[in-house]
């Protein structure tokens, strides 16, 4: 959708096809037994600055997204808040007076910080981002409630196999930025209302046209009767279009819903669980109006893959009694299990390289070289390939 408004926007006539019922991709409103739910729970960083342009070209509302201040707070034993002041002051202030970790971590966090700006987030070799969080002594509690976390959230894949590389990356641009570049932005409407909605939208407005429940299985036919193609499956598709597409190793996003009774509520729309399965959980009450629904998420590969829905249900509702008083038990479940949500953002990790065939671009969160598989690289896939495209277009 990101590559269709660039285009539709420089005045060329666009024809989407998506094999789902609404747009999306792997970040989309679903149907669960009669139930809108999000086929995961996102969160954005003000750092997502693609995203935001284009949110802004279409015309989705300011309102579709709550906007707080870096804040990770936990149901036990963490607190950490951006405090209020210019630049990196702010961060390294709410470092140095975070609550739930020894005074000495807190000193190691501002100076392990400080040696990544000076080092411009970069590395000459890549390693584990669980052996940049040794040789920088963040092993301790703000390793287990700050830079493992984001990690896991970041690029969907445990620290020891996670690409220090990329993970610097994303410091540097949500950590290391100007203003507002570490606020947490939470959806407040559905993902396909978010962006692909009004894209599709925007792109009919322009001339083209967004044909849903369409799936393309050979490309032969649109590379003969359109002039550019760009093709932006996910990876799990990209085999069956593109016979020498590489193979990829995935990670898994589970996102487990329960409804609770209307009074149900968390303390703060976003919530952190450290010692359990569950990673975070997000009030759906306070952000969608969904009142007495808790999204609880779990991202990366771990043990909860041998449950089946009825018994995580059961496990996240044990780890949300433990931290909120007079629960009760839920009034339904639901467990959506993306098996394979994104690629492994391993060490040494590399963009997509495909041999070029005529016509044809790339374009999906999994193919930048520099940032992890989130809806910003996604965007920023879909800019990139409608750029490739203009170019060769344009006299």
């Amino acid at each position: 959708m990101a590559a269709a408004v660039e285009l539709s926007g420089a005045g060329i006539p666009v024809t989407v096809f998506e094999s789902g019922p609404v747009p999306g991709g792997r970040a989309r409103r679903v149907m669960s037994q009669g139930i809108a739910l999000d086929n995961g729970q996102h969160i954005l960083v003000g750092a997502y600055a693609e995203l935001y342009r284009l949110m802004g070209t279409v015309g989705a509302p300011e309102s579709a997204l709550l906007r707080v201040p870096l804040e990770i707070r936990y149901a036990r034993g963490f607190d950490l808040r951006r405090l209020p002041l210019p630049g990196r002051a702010g961060l390294l202030g709410g470092l140095l007076t975070a609550r739930g970790v020894p005074w000495r971590e807190r000193l190691d966090a501002v100076r392990f910080l400080s040696r990544l700006e000076a080092a411009r987030f970069t590395l000459e070799h890549d390693i584990s981002v669980e052996q940049l969080l040794a040789e920088h002594r963040q092993s301790g509690r703000m390793g287990h409630f700050l830079w493992r976390p984001l990690c896991v959230s970041a690029l969907n894949t445990p620290p020891p196999l996670a690409s220090a590389k990329v993970f610097l990356a994303v410091l540097r641009d949500a950590l290391g930025g100007g203003a507002g570049a570490s606020d947490l932005l939470l959806p407040r409407v559905d993902l396909s209302q978010l962006f692909p909605e009004p894209a599709a939208q925007f792109v009919r407005q322009h001339g083209g046209e967004v044909r849903l429940k369409e799936t393309v299985r050979d490309l032969a036919d649109l590379r003969a009767t359109f002039r550019r193609v760009i093709v932006a499956v996910g990876p799990p598709q990209l085999k069956a279009l593109i016979a020498d597409a590489p193979e990829f190793s995935y990670q898994p996003i589970y996102t487990c819903y329960l409804q609770y009774g209307a009074a149900t509520r968390l303390p703060r729309p976003m919530l952190g669980l450290a010692d359990g399965v569950v990673q975070w959980v997000f009030d759906r009450g306070a952000l969608l109006g969904e009142q007495g629904r808790l999204a609880c998420v779990i991202s990366a590969q771990g043990d909860h893959q041998q449950m089946d829905s009825d018994e995580l249900a059961v496990r996240c509702h044990h780890e949300l009694a433990a931290v909120l008083p007079d629960l009760g038990r839920p009034e339904w479940t639901r467990v959506i299990a993306e098996k394979r949500a994104t690629v492994t953002c391993a060490v040494d990790r590399r963009g997509v390289s495909i041999a070029p065939l005529d016509g044809v671009r790339i374009a999906g969160d999994y193919t930048d070289p520099e940032y992890p598989p989130t809806l910003e690289a996604a965007v920023r896939s879909g800019v990139r390939a409608a750029s490739e495209v203009l170019g060769e277009l344009r006299p």
